[in-house]
């Protein structure tokens, strides 16, 4: 318990630490990654504590690992700072482990999995995902563009989007905000397959993140872009027309993006983008 929050790990761990630092009002303990997060207010202000170095309850890896991939994160946050990307304030370690920083964004992920699992995540009333998708259309295309705004940011920057998924998205319901959050994974170019299947969630990945030695480049993120838009507009990995909720227009330009053959998709994100506004103002 940190201030009367209940926390499930596999294992106990001394978080006192985090109680000289400020007052903990929220423990996000369900992911997979490794990590644990926290909300926590000091000096009167909003804060967010992404830890790794505890064995988690849900974590696909060891502590060490974790601790690395959280490590090598912080080059990340500063080489791809951005608007819409979430603030990076600070890095510490502490006897156990890691710790990062952040300003708080007040937003909500998309893929809330540990409170609306599937199929809930889909039908529930109360869940991100399915009140992101009853918004109206401005609003969820408003949204996309700013996630093609910081991926063609990422892309100036030599890097390609690994394990970018909708629960890297956070929304703001009351000022209809988003901010991307979790790019621990993201990788220097070049950068190739060394996995067979790479980290991610496989609604949002290219063929070419299941094949080892595969190279992933820019149009491995175009691909990741036109997931996303099926997920934001369409039926994620039904693609038909039928699920789409857009103009005809954009779901070519977004069926074009995640063609299976690498080469007949975009060459980068930044056409993917050009593409997508223009056909916007086509309705």
């Amino acid at each position: 318990m940190i201030n009367s929050i209940k926390l499930e790990l596999k294992e106990d761990q001394d978080f006192s630490w985090l109680e000289r630092i400020g007052k903990v009002f929220s423990v996000f303990d369900q992911q997979d990654s490794g990590n644990i997060c926290f909300g926590i207010e000091i000096n009167g202000k909003r804060r967010f504590i992404k830890y790794a170095g505890a064995k988690t309850k849900n974590s696909a890896v060891e502590p060490d690992i974790a601790i690395r991939h959280l490590k090598k994160s912080v080059r990340l946050y500063s080489d791809l700072k951005h608007p819409h990307l979430v603030d990076l304030l600070d890095c510490f370690e502490t006897e156990d482990g890691f710790a990062l920083l952040f300003d708080w964004f007040d937003g909500e992920t998309l893929h809330n999995h540990w409170e609306f699992p599937p199929p809930y995540k889909y039908e529930h009333p109360d869940s991100p995902y399915f009140r992101f998708r009853k918004l109206p259309l401005k609003y969820r295309l408003e949204a996309m563009n700013t996630i093609f705004d910081f991926h063609v940011h990422v892309e100036e920057n030599n890097y390609v989007a690994i394990d970018f998924y909708d629960g890297s998205i956070l929304y703001d319901f009351k000022n209809n905000l988003i901010k991307i959050c979790d790019i621990d994974l993201y990788q220097k170019k070049p950068f190739y397959n060394q996995m067979g299947r790479m980290w991610g969630s496989s609604r949002f990945m290219s063929p070419e993140e299941f094949e080892r030695h595969a190279i992933i480049d820019e149009r491995t993120n175009v691909f990741n872009m036109g997931a996303i838009c099926f997920g934001l507009f369409g039926g994620e990995l039904n693609r038909s027309f039928d699920k789409w909720e857009a103009s005809r227009y954009l779901y070519d330009v977004a069926l074009k993006a995640v063609e299976k053959d690498r080469n007949k998709r975009y060459s980068s994100v930044q056409e993917f983008y050009n593409h997508w506004k223009s056909n916007m103002e086509q309705g």
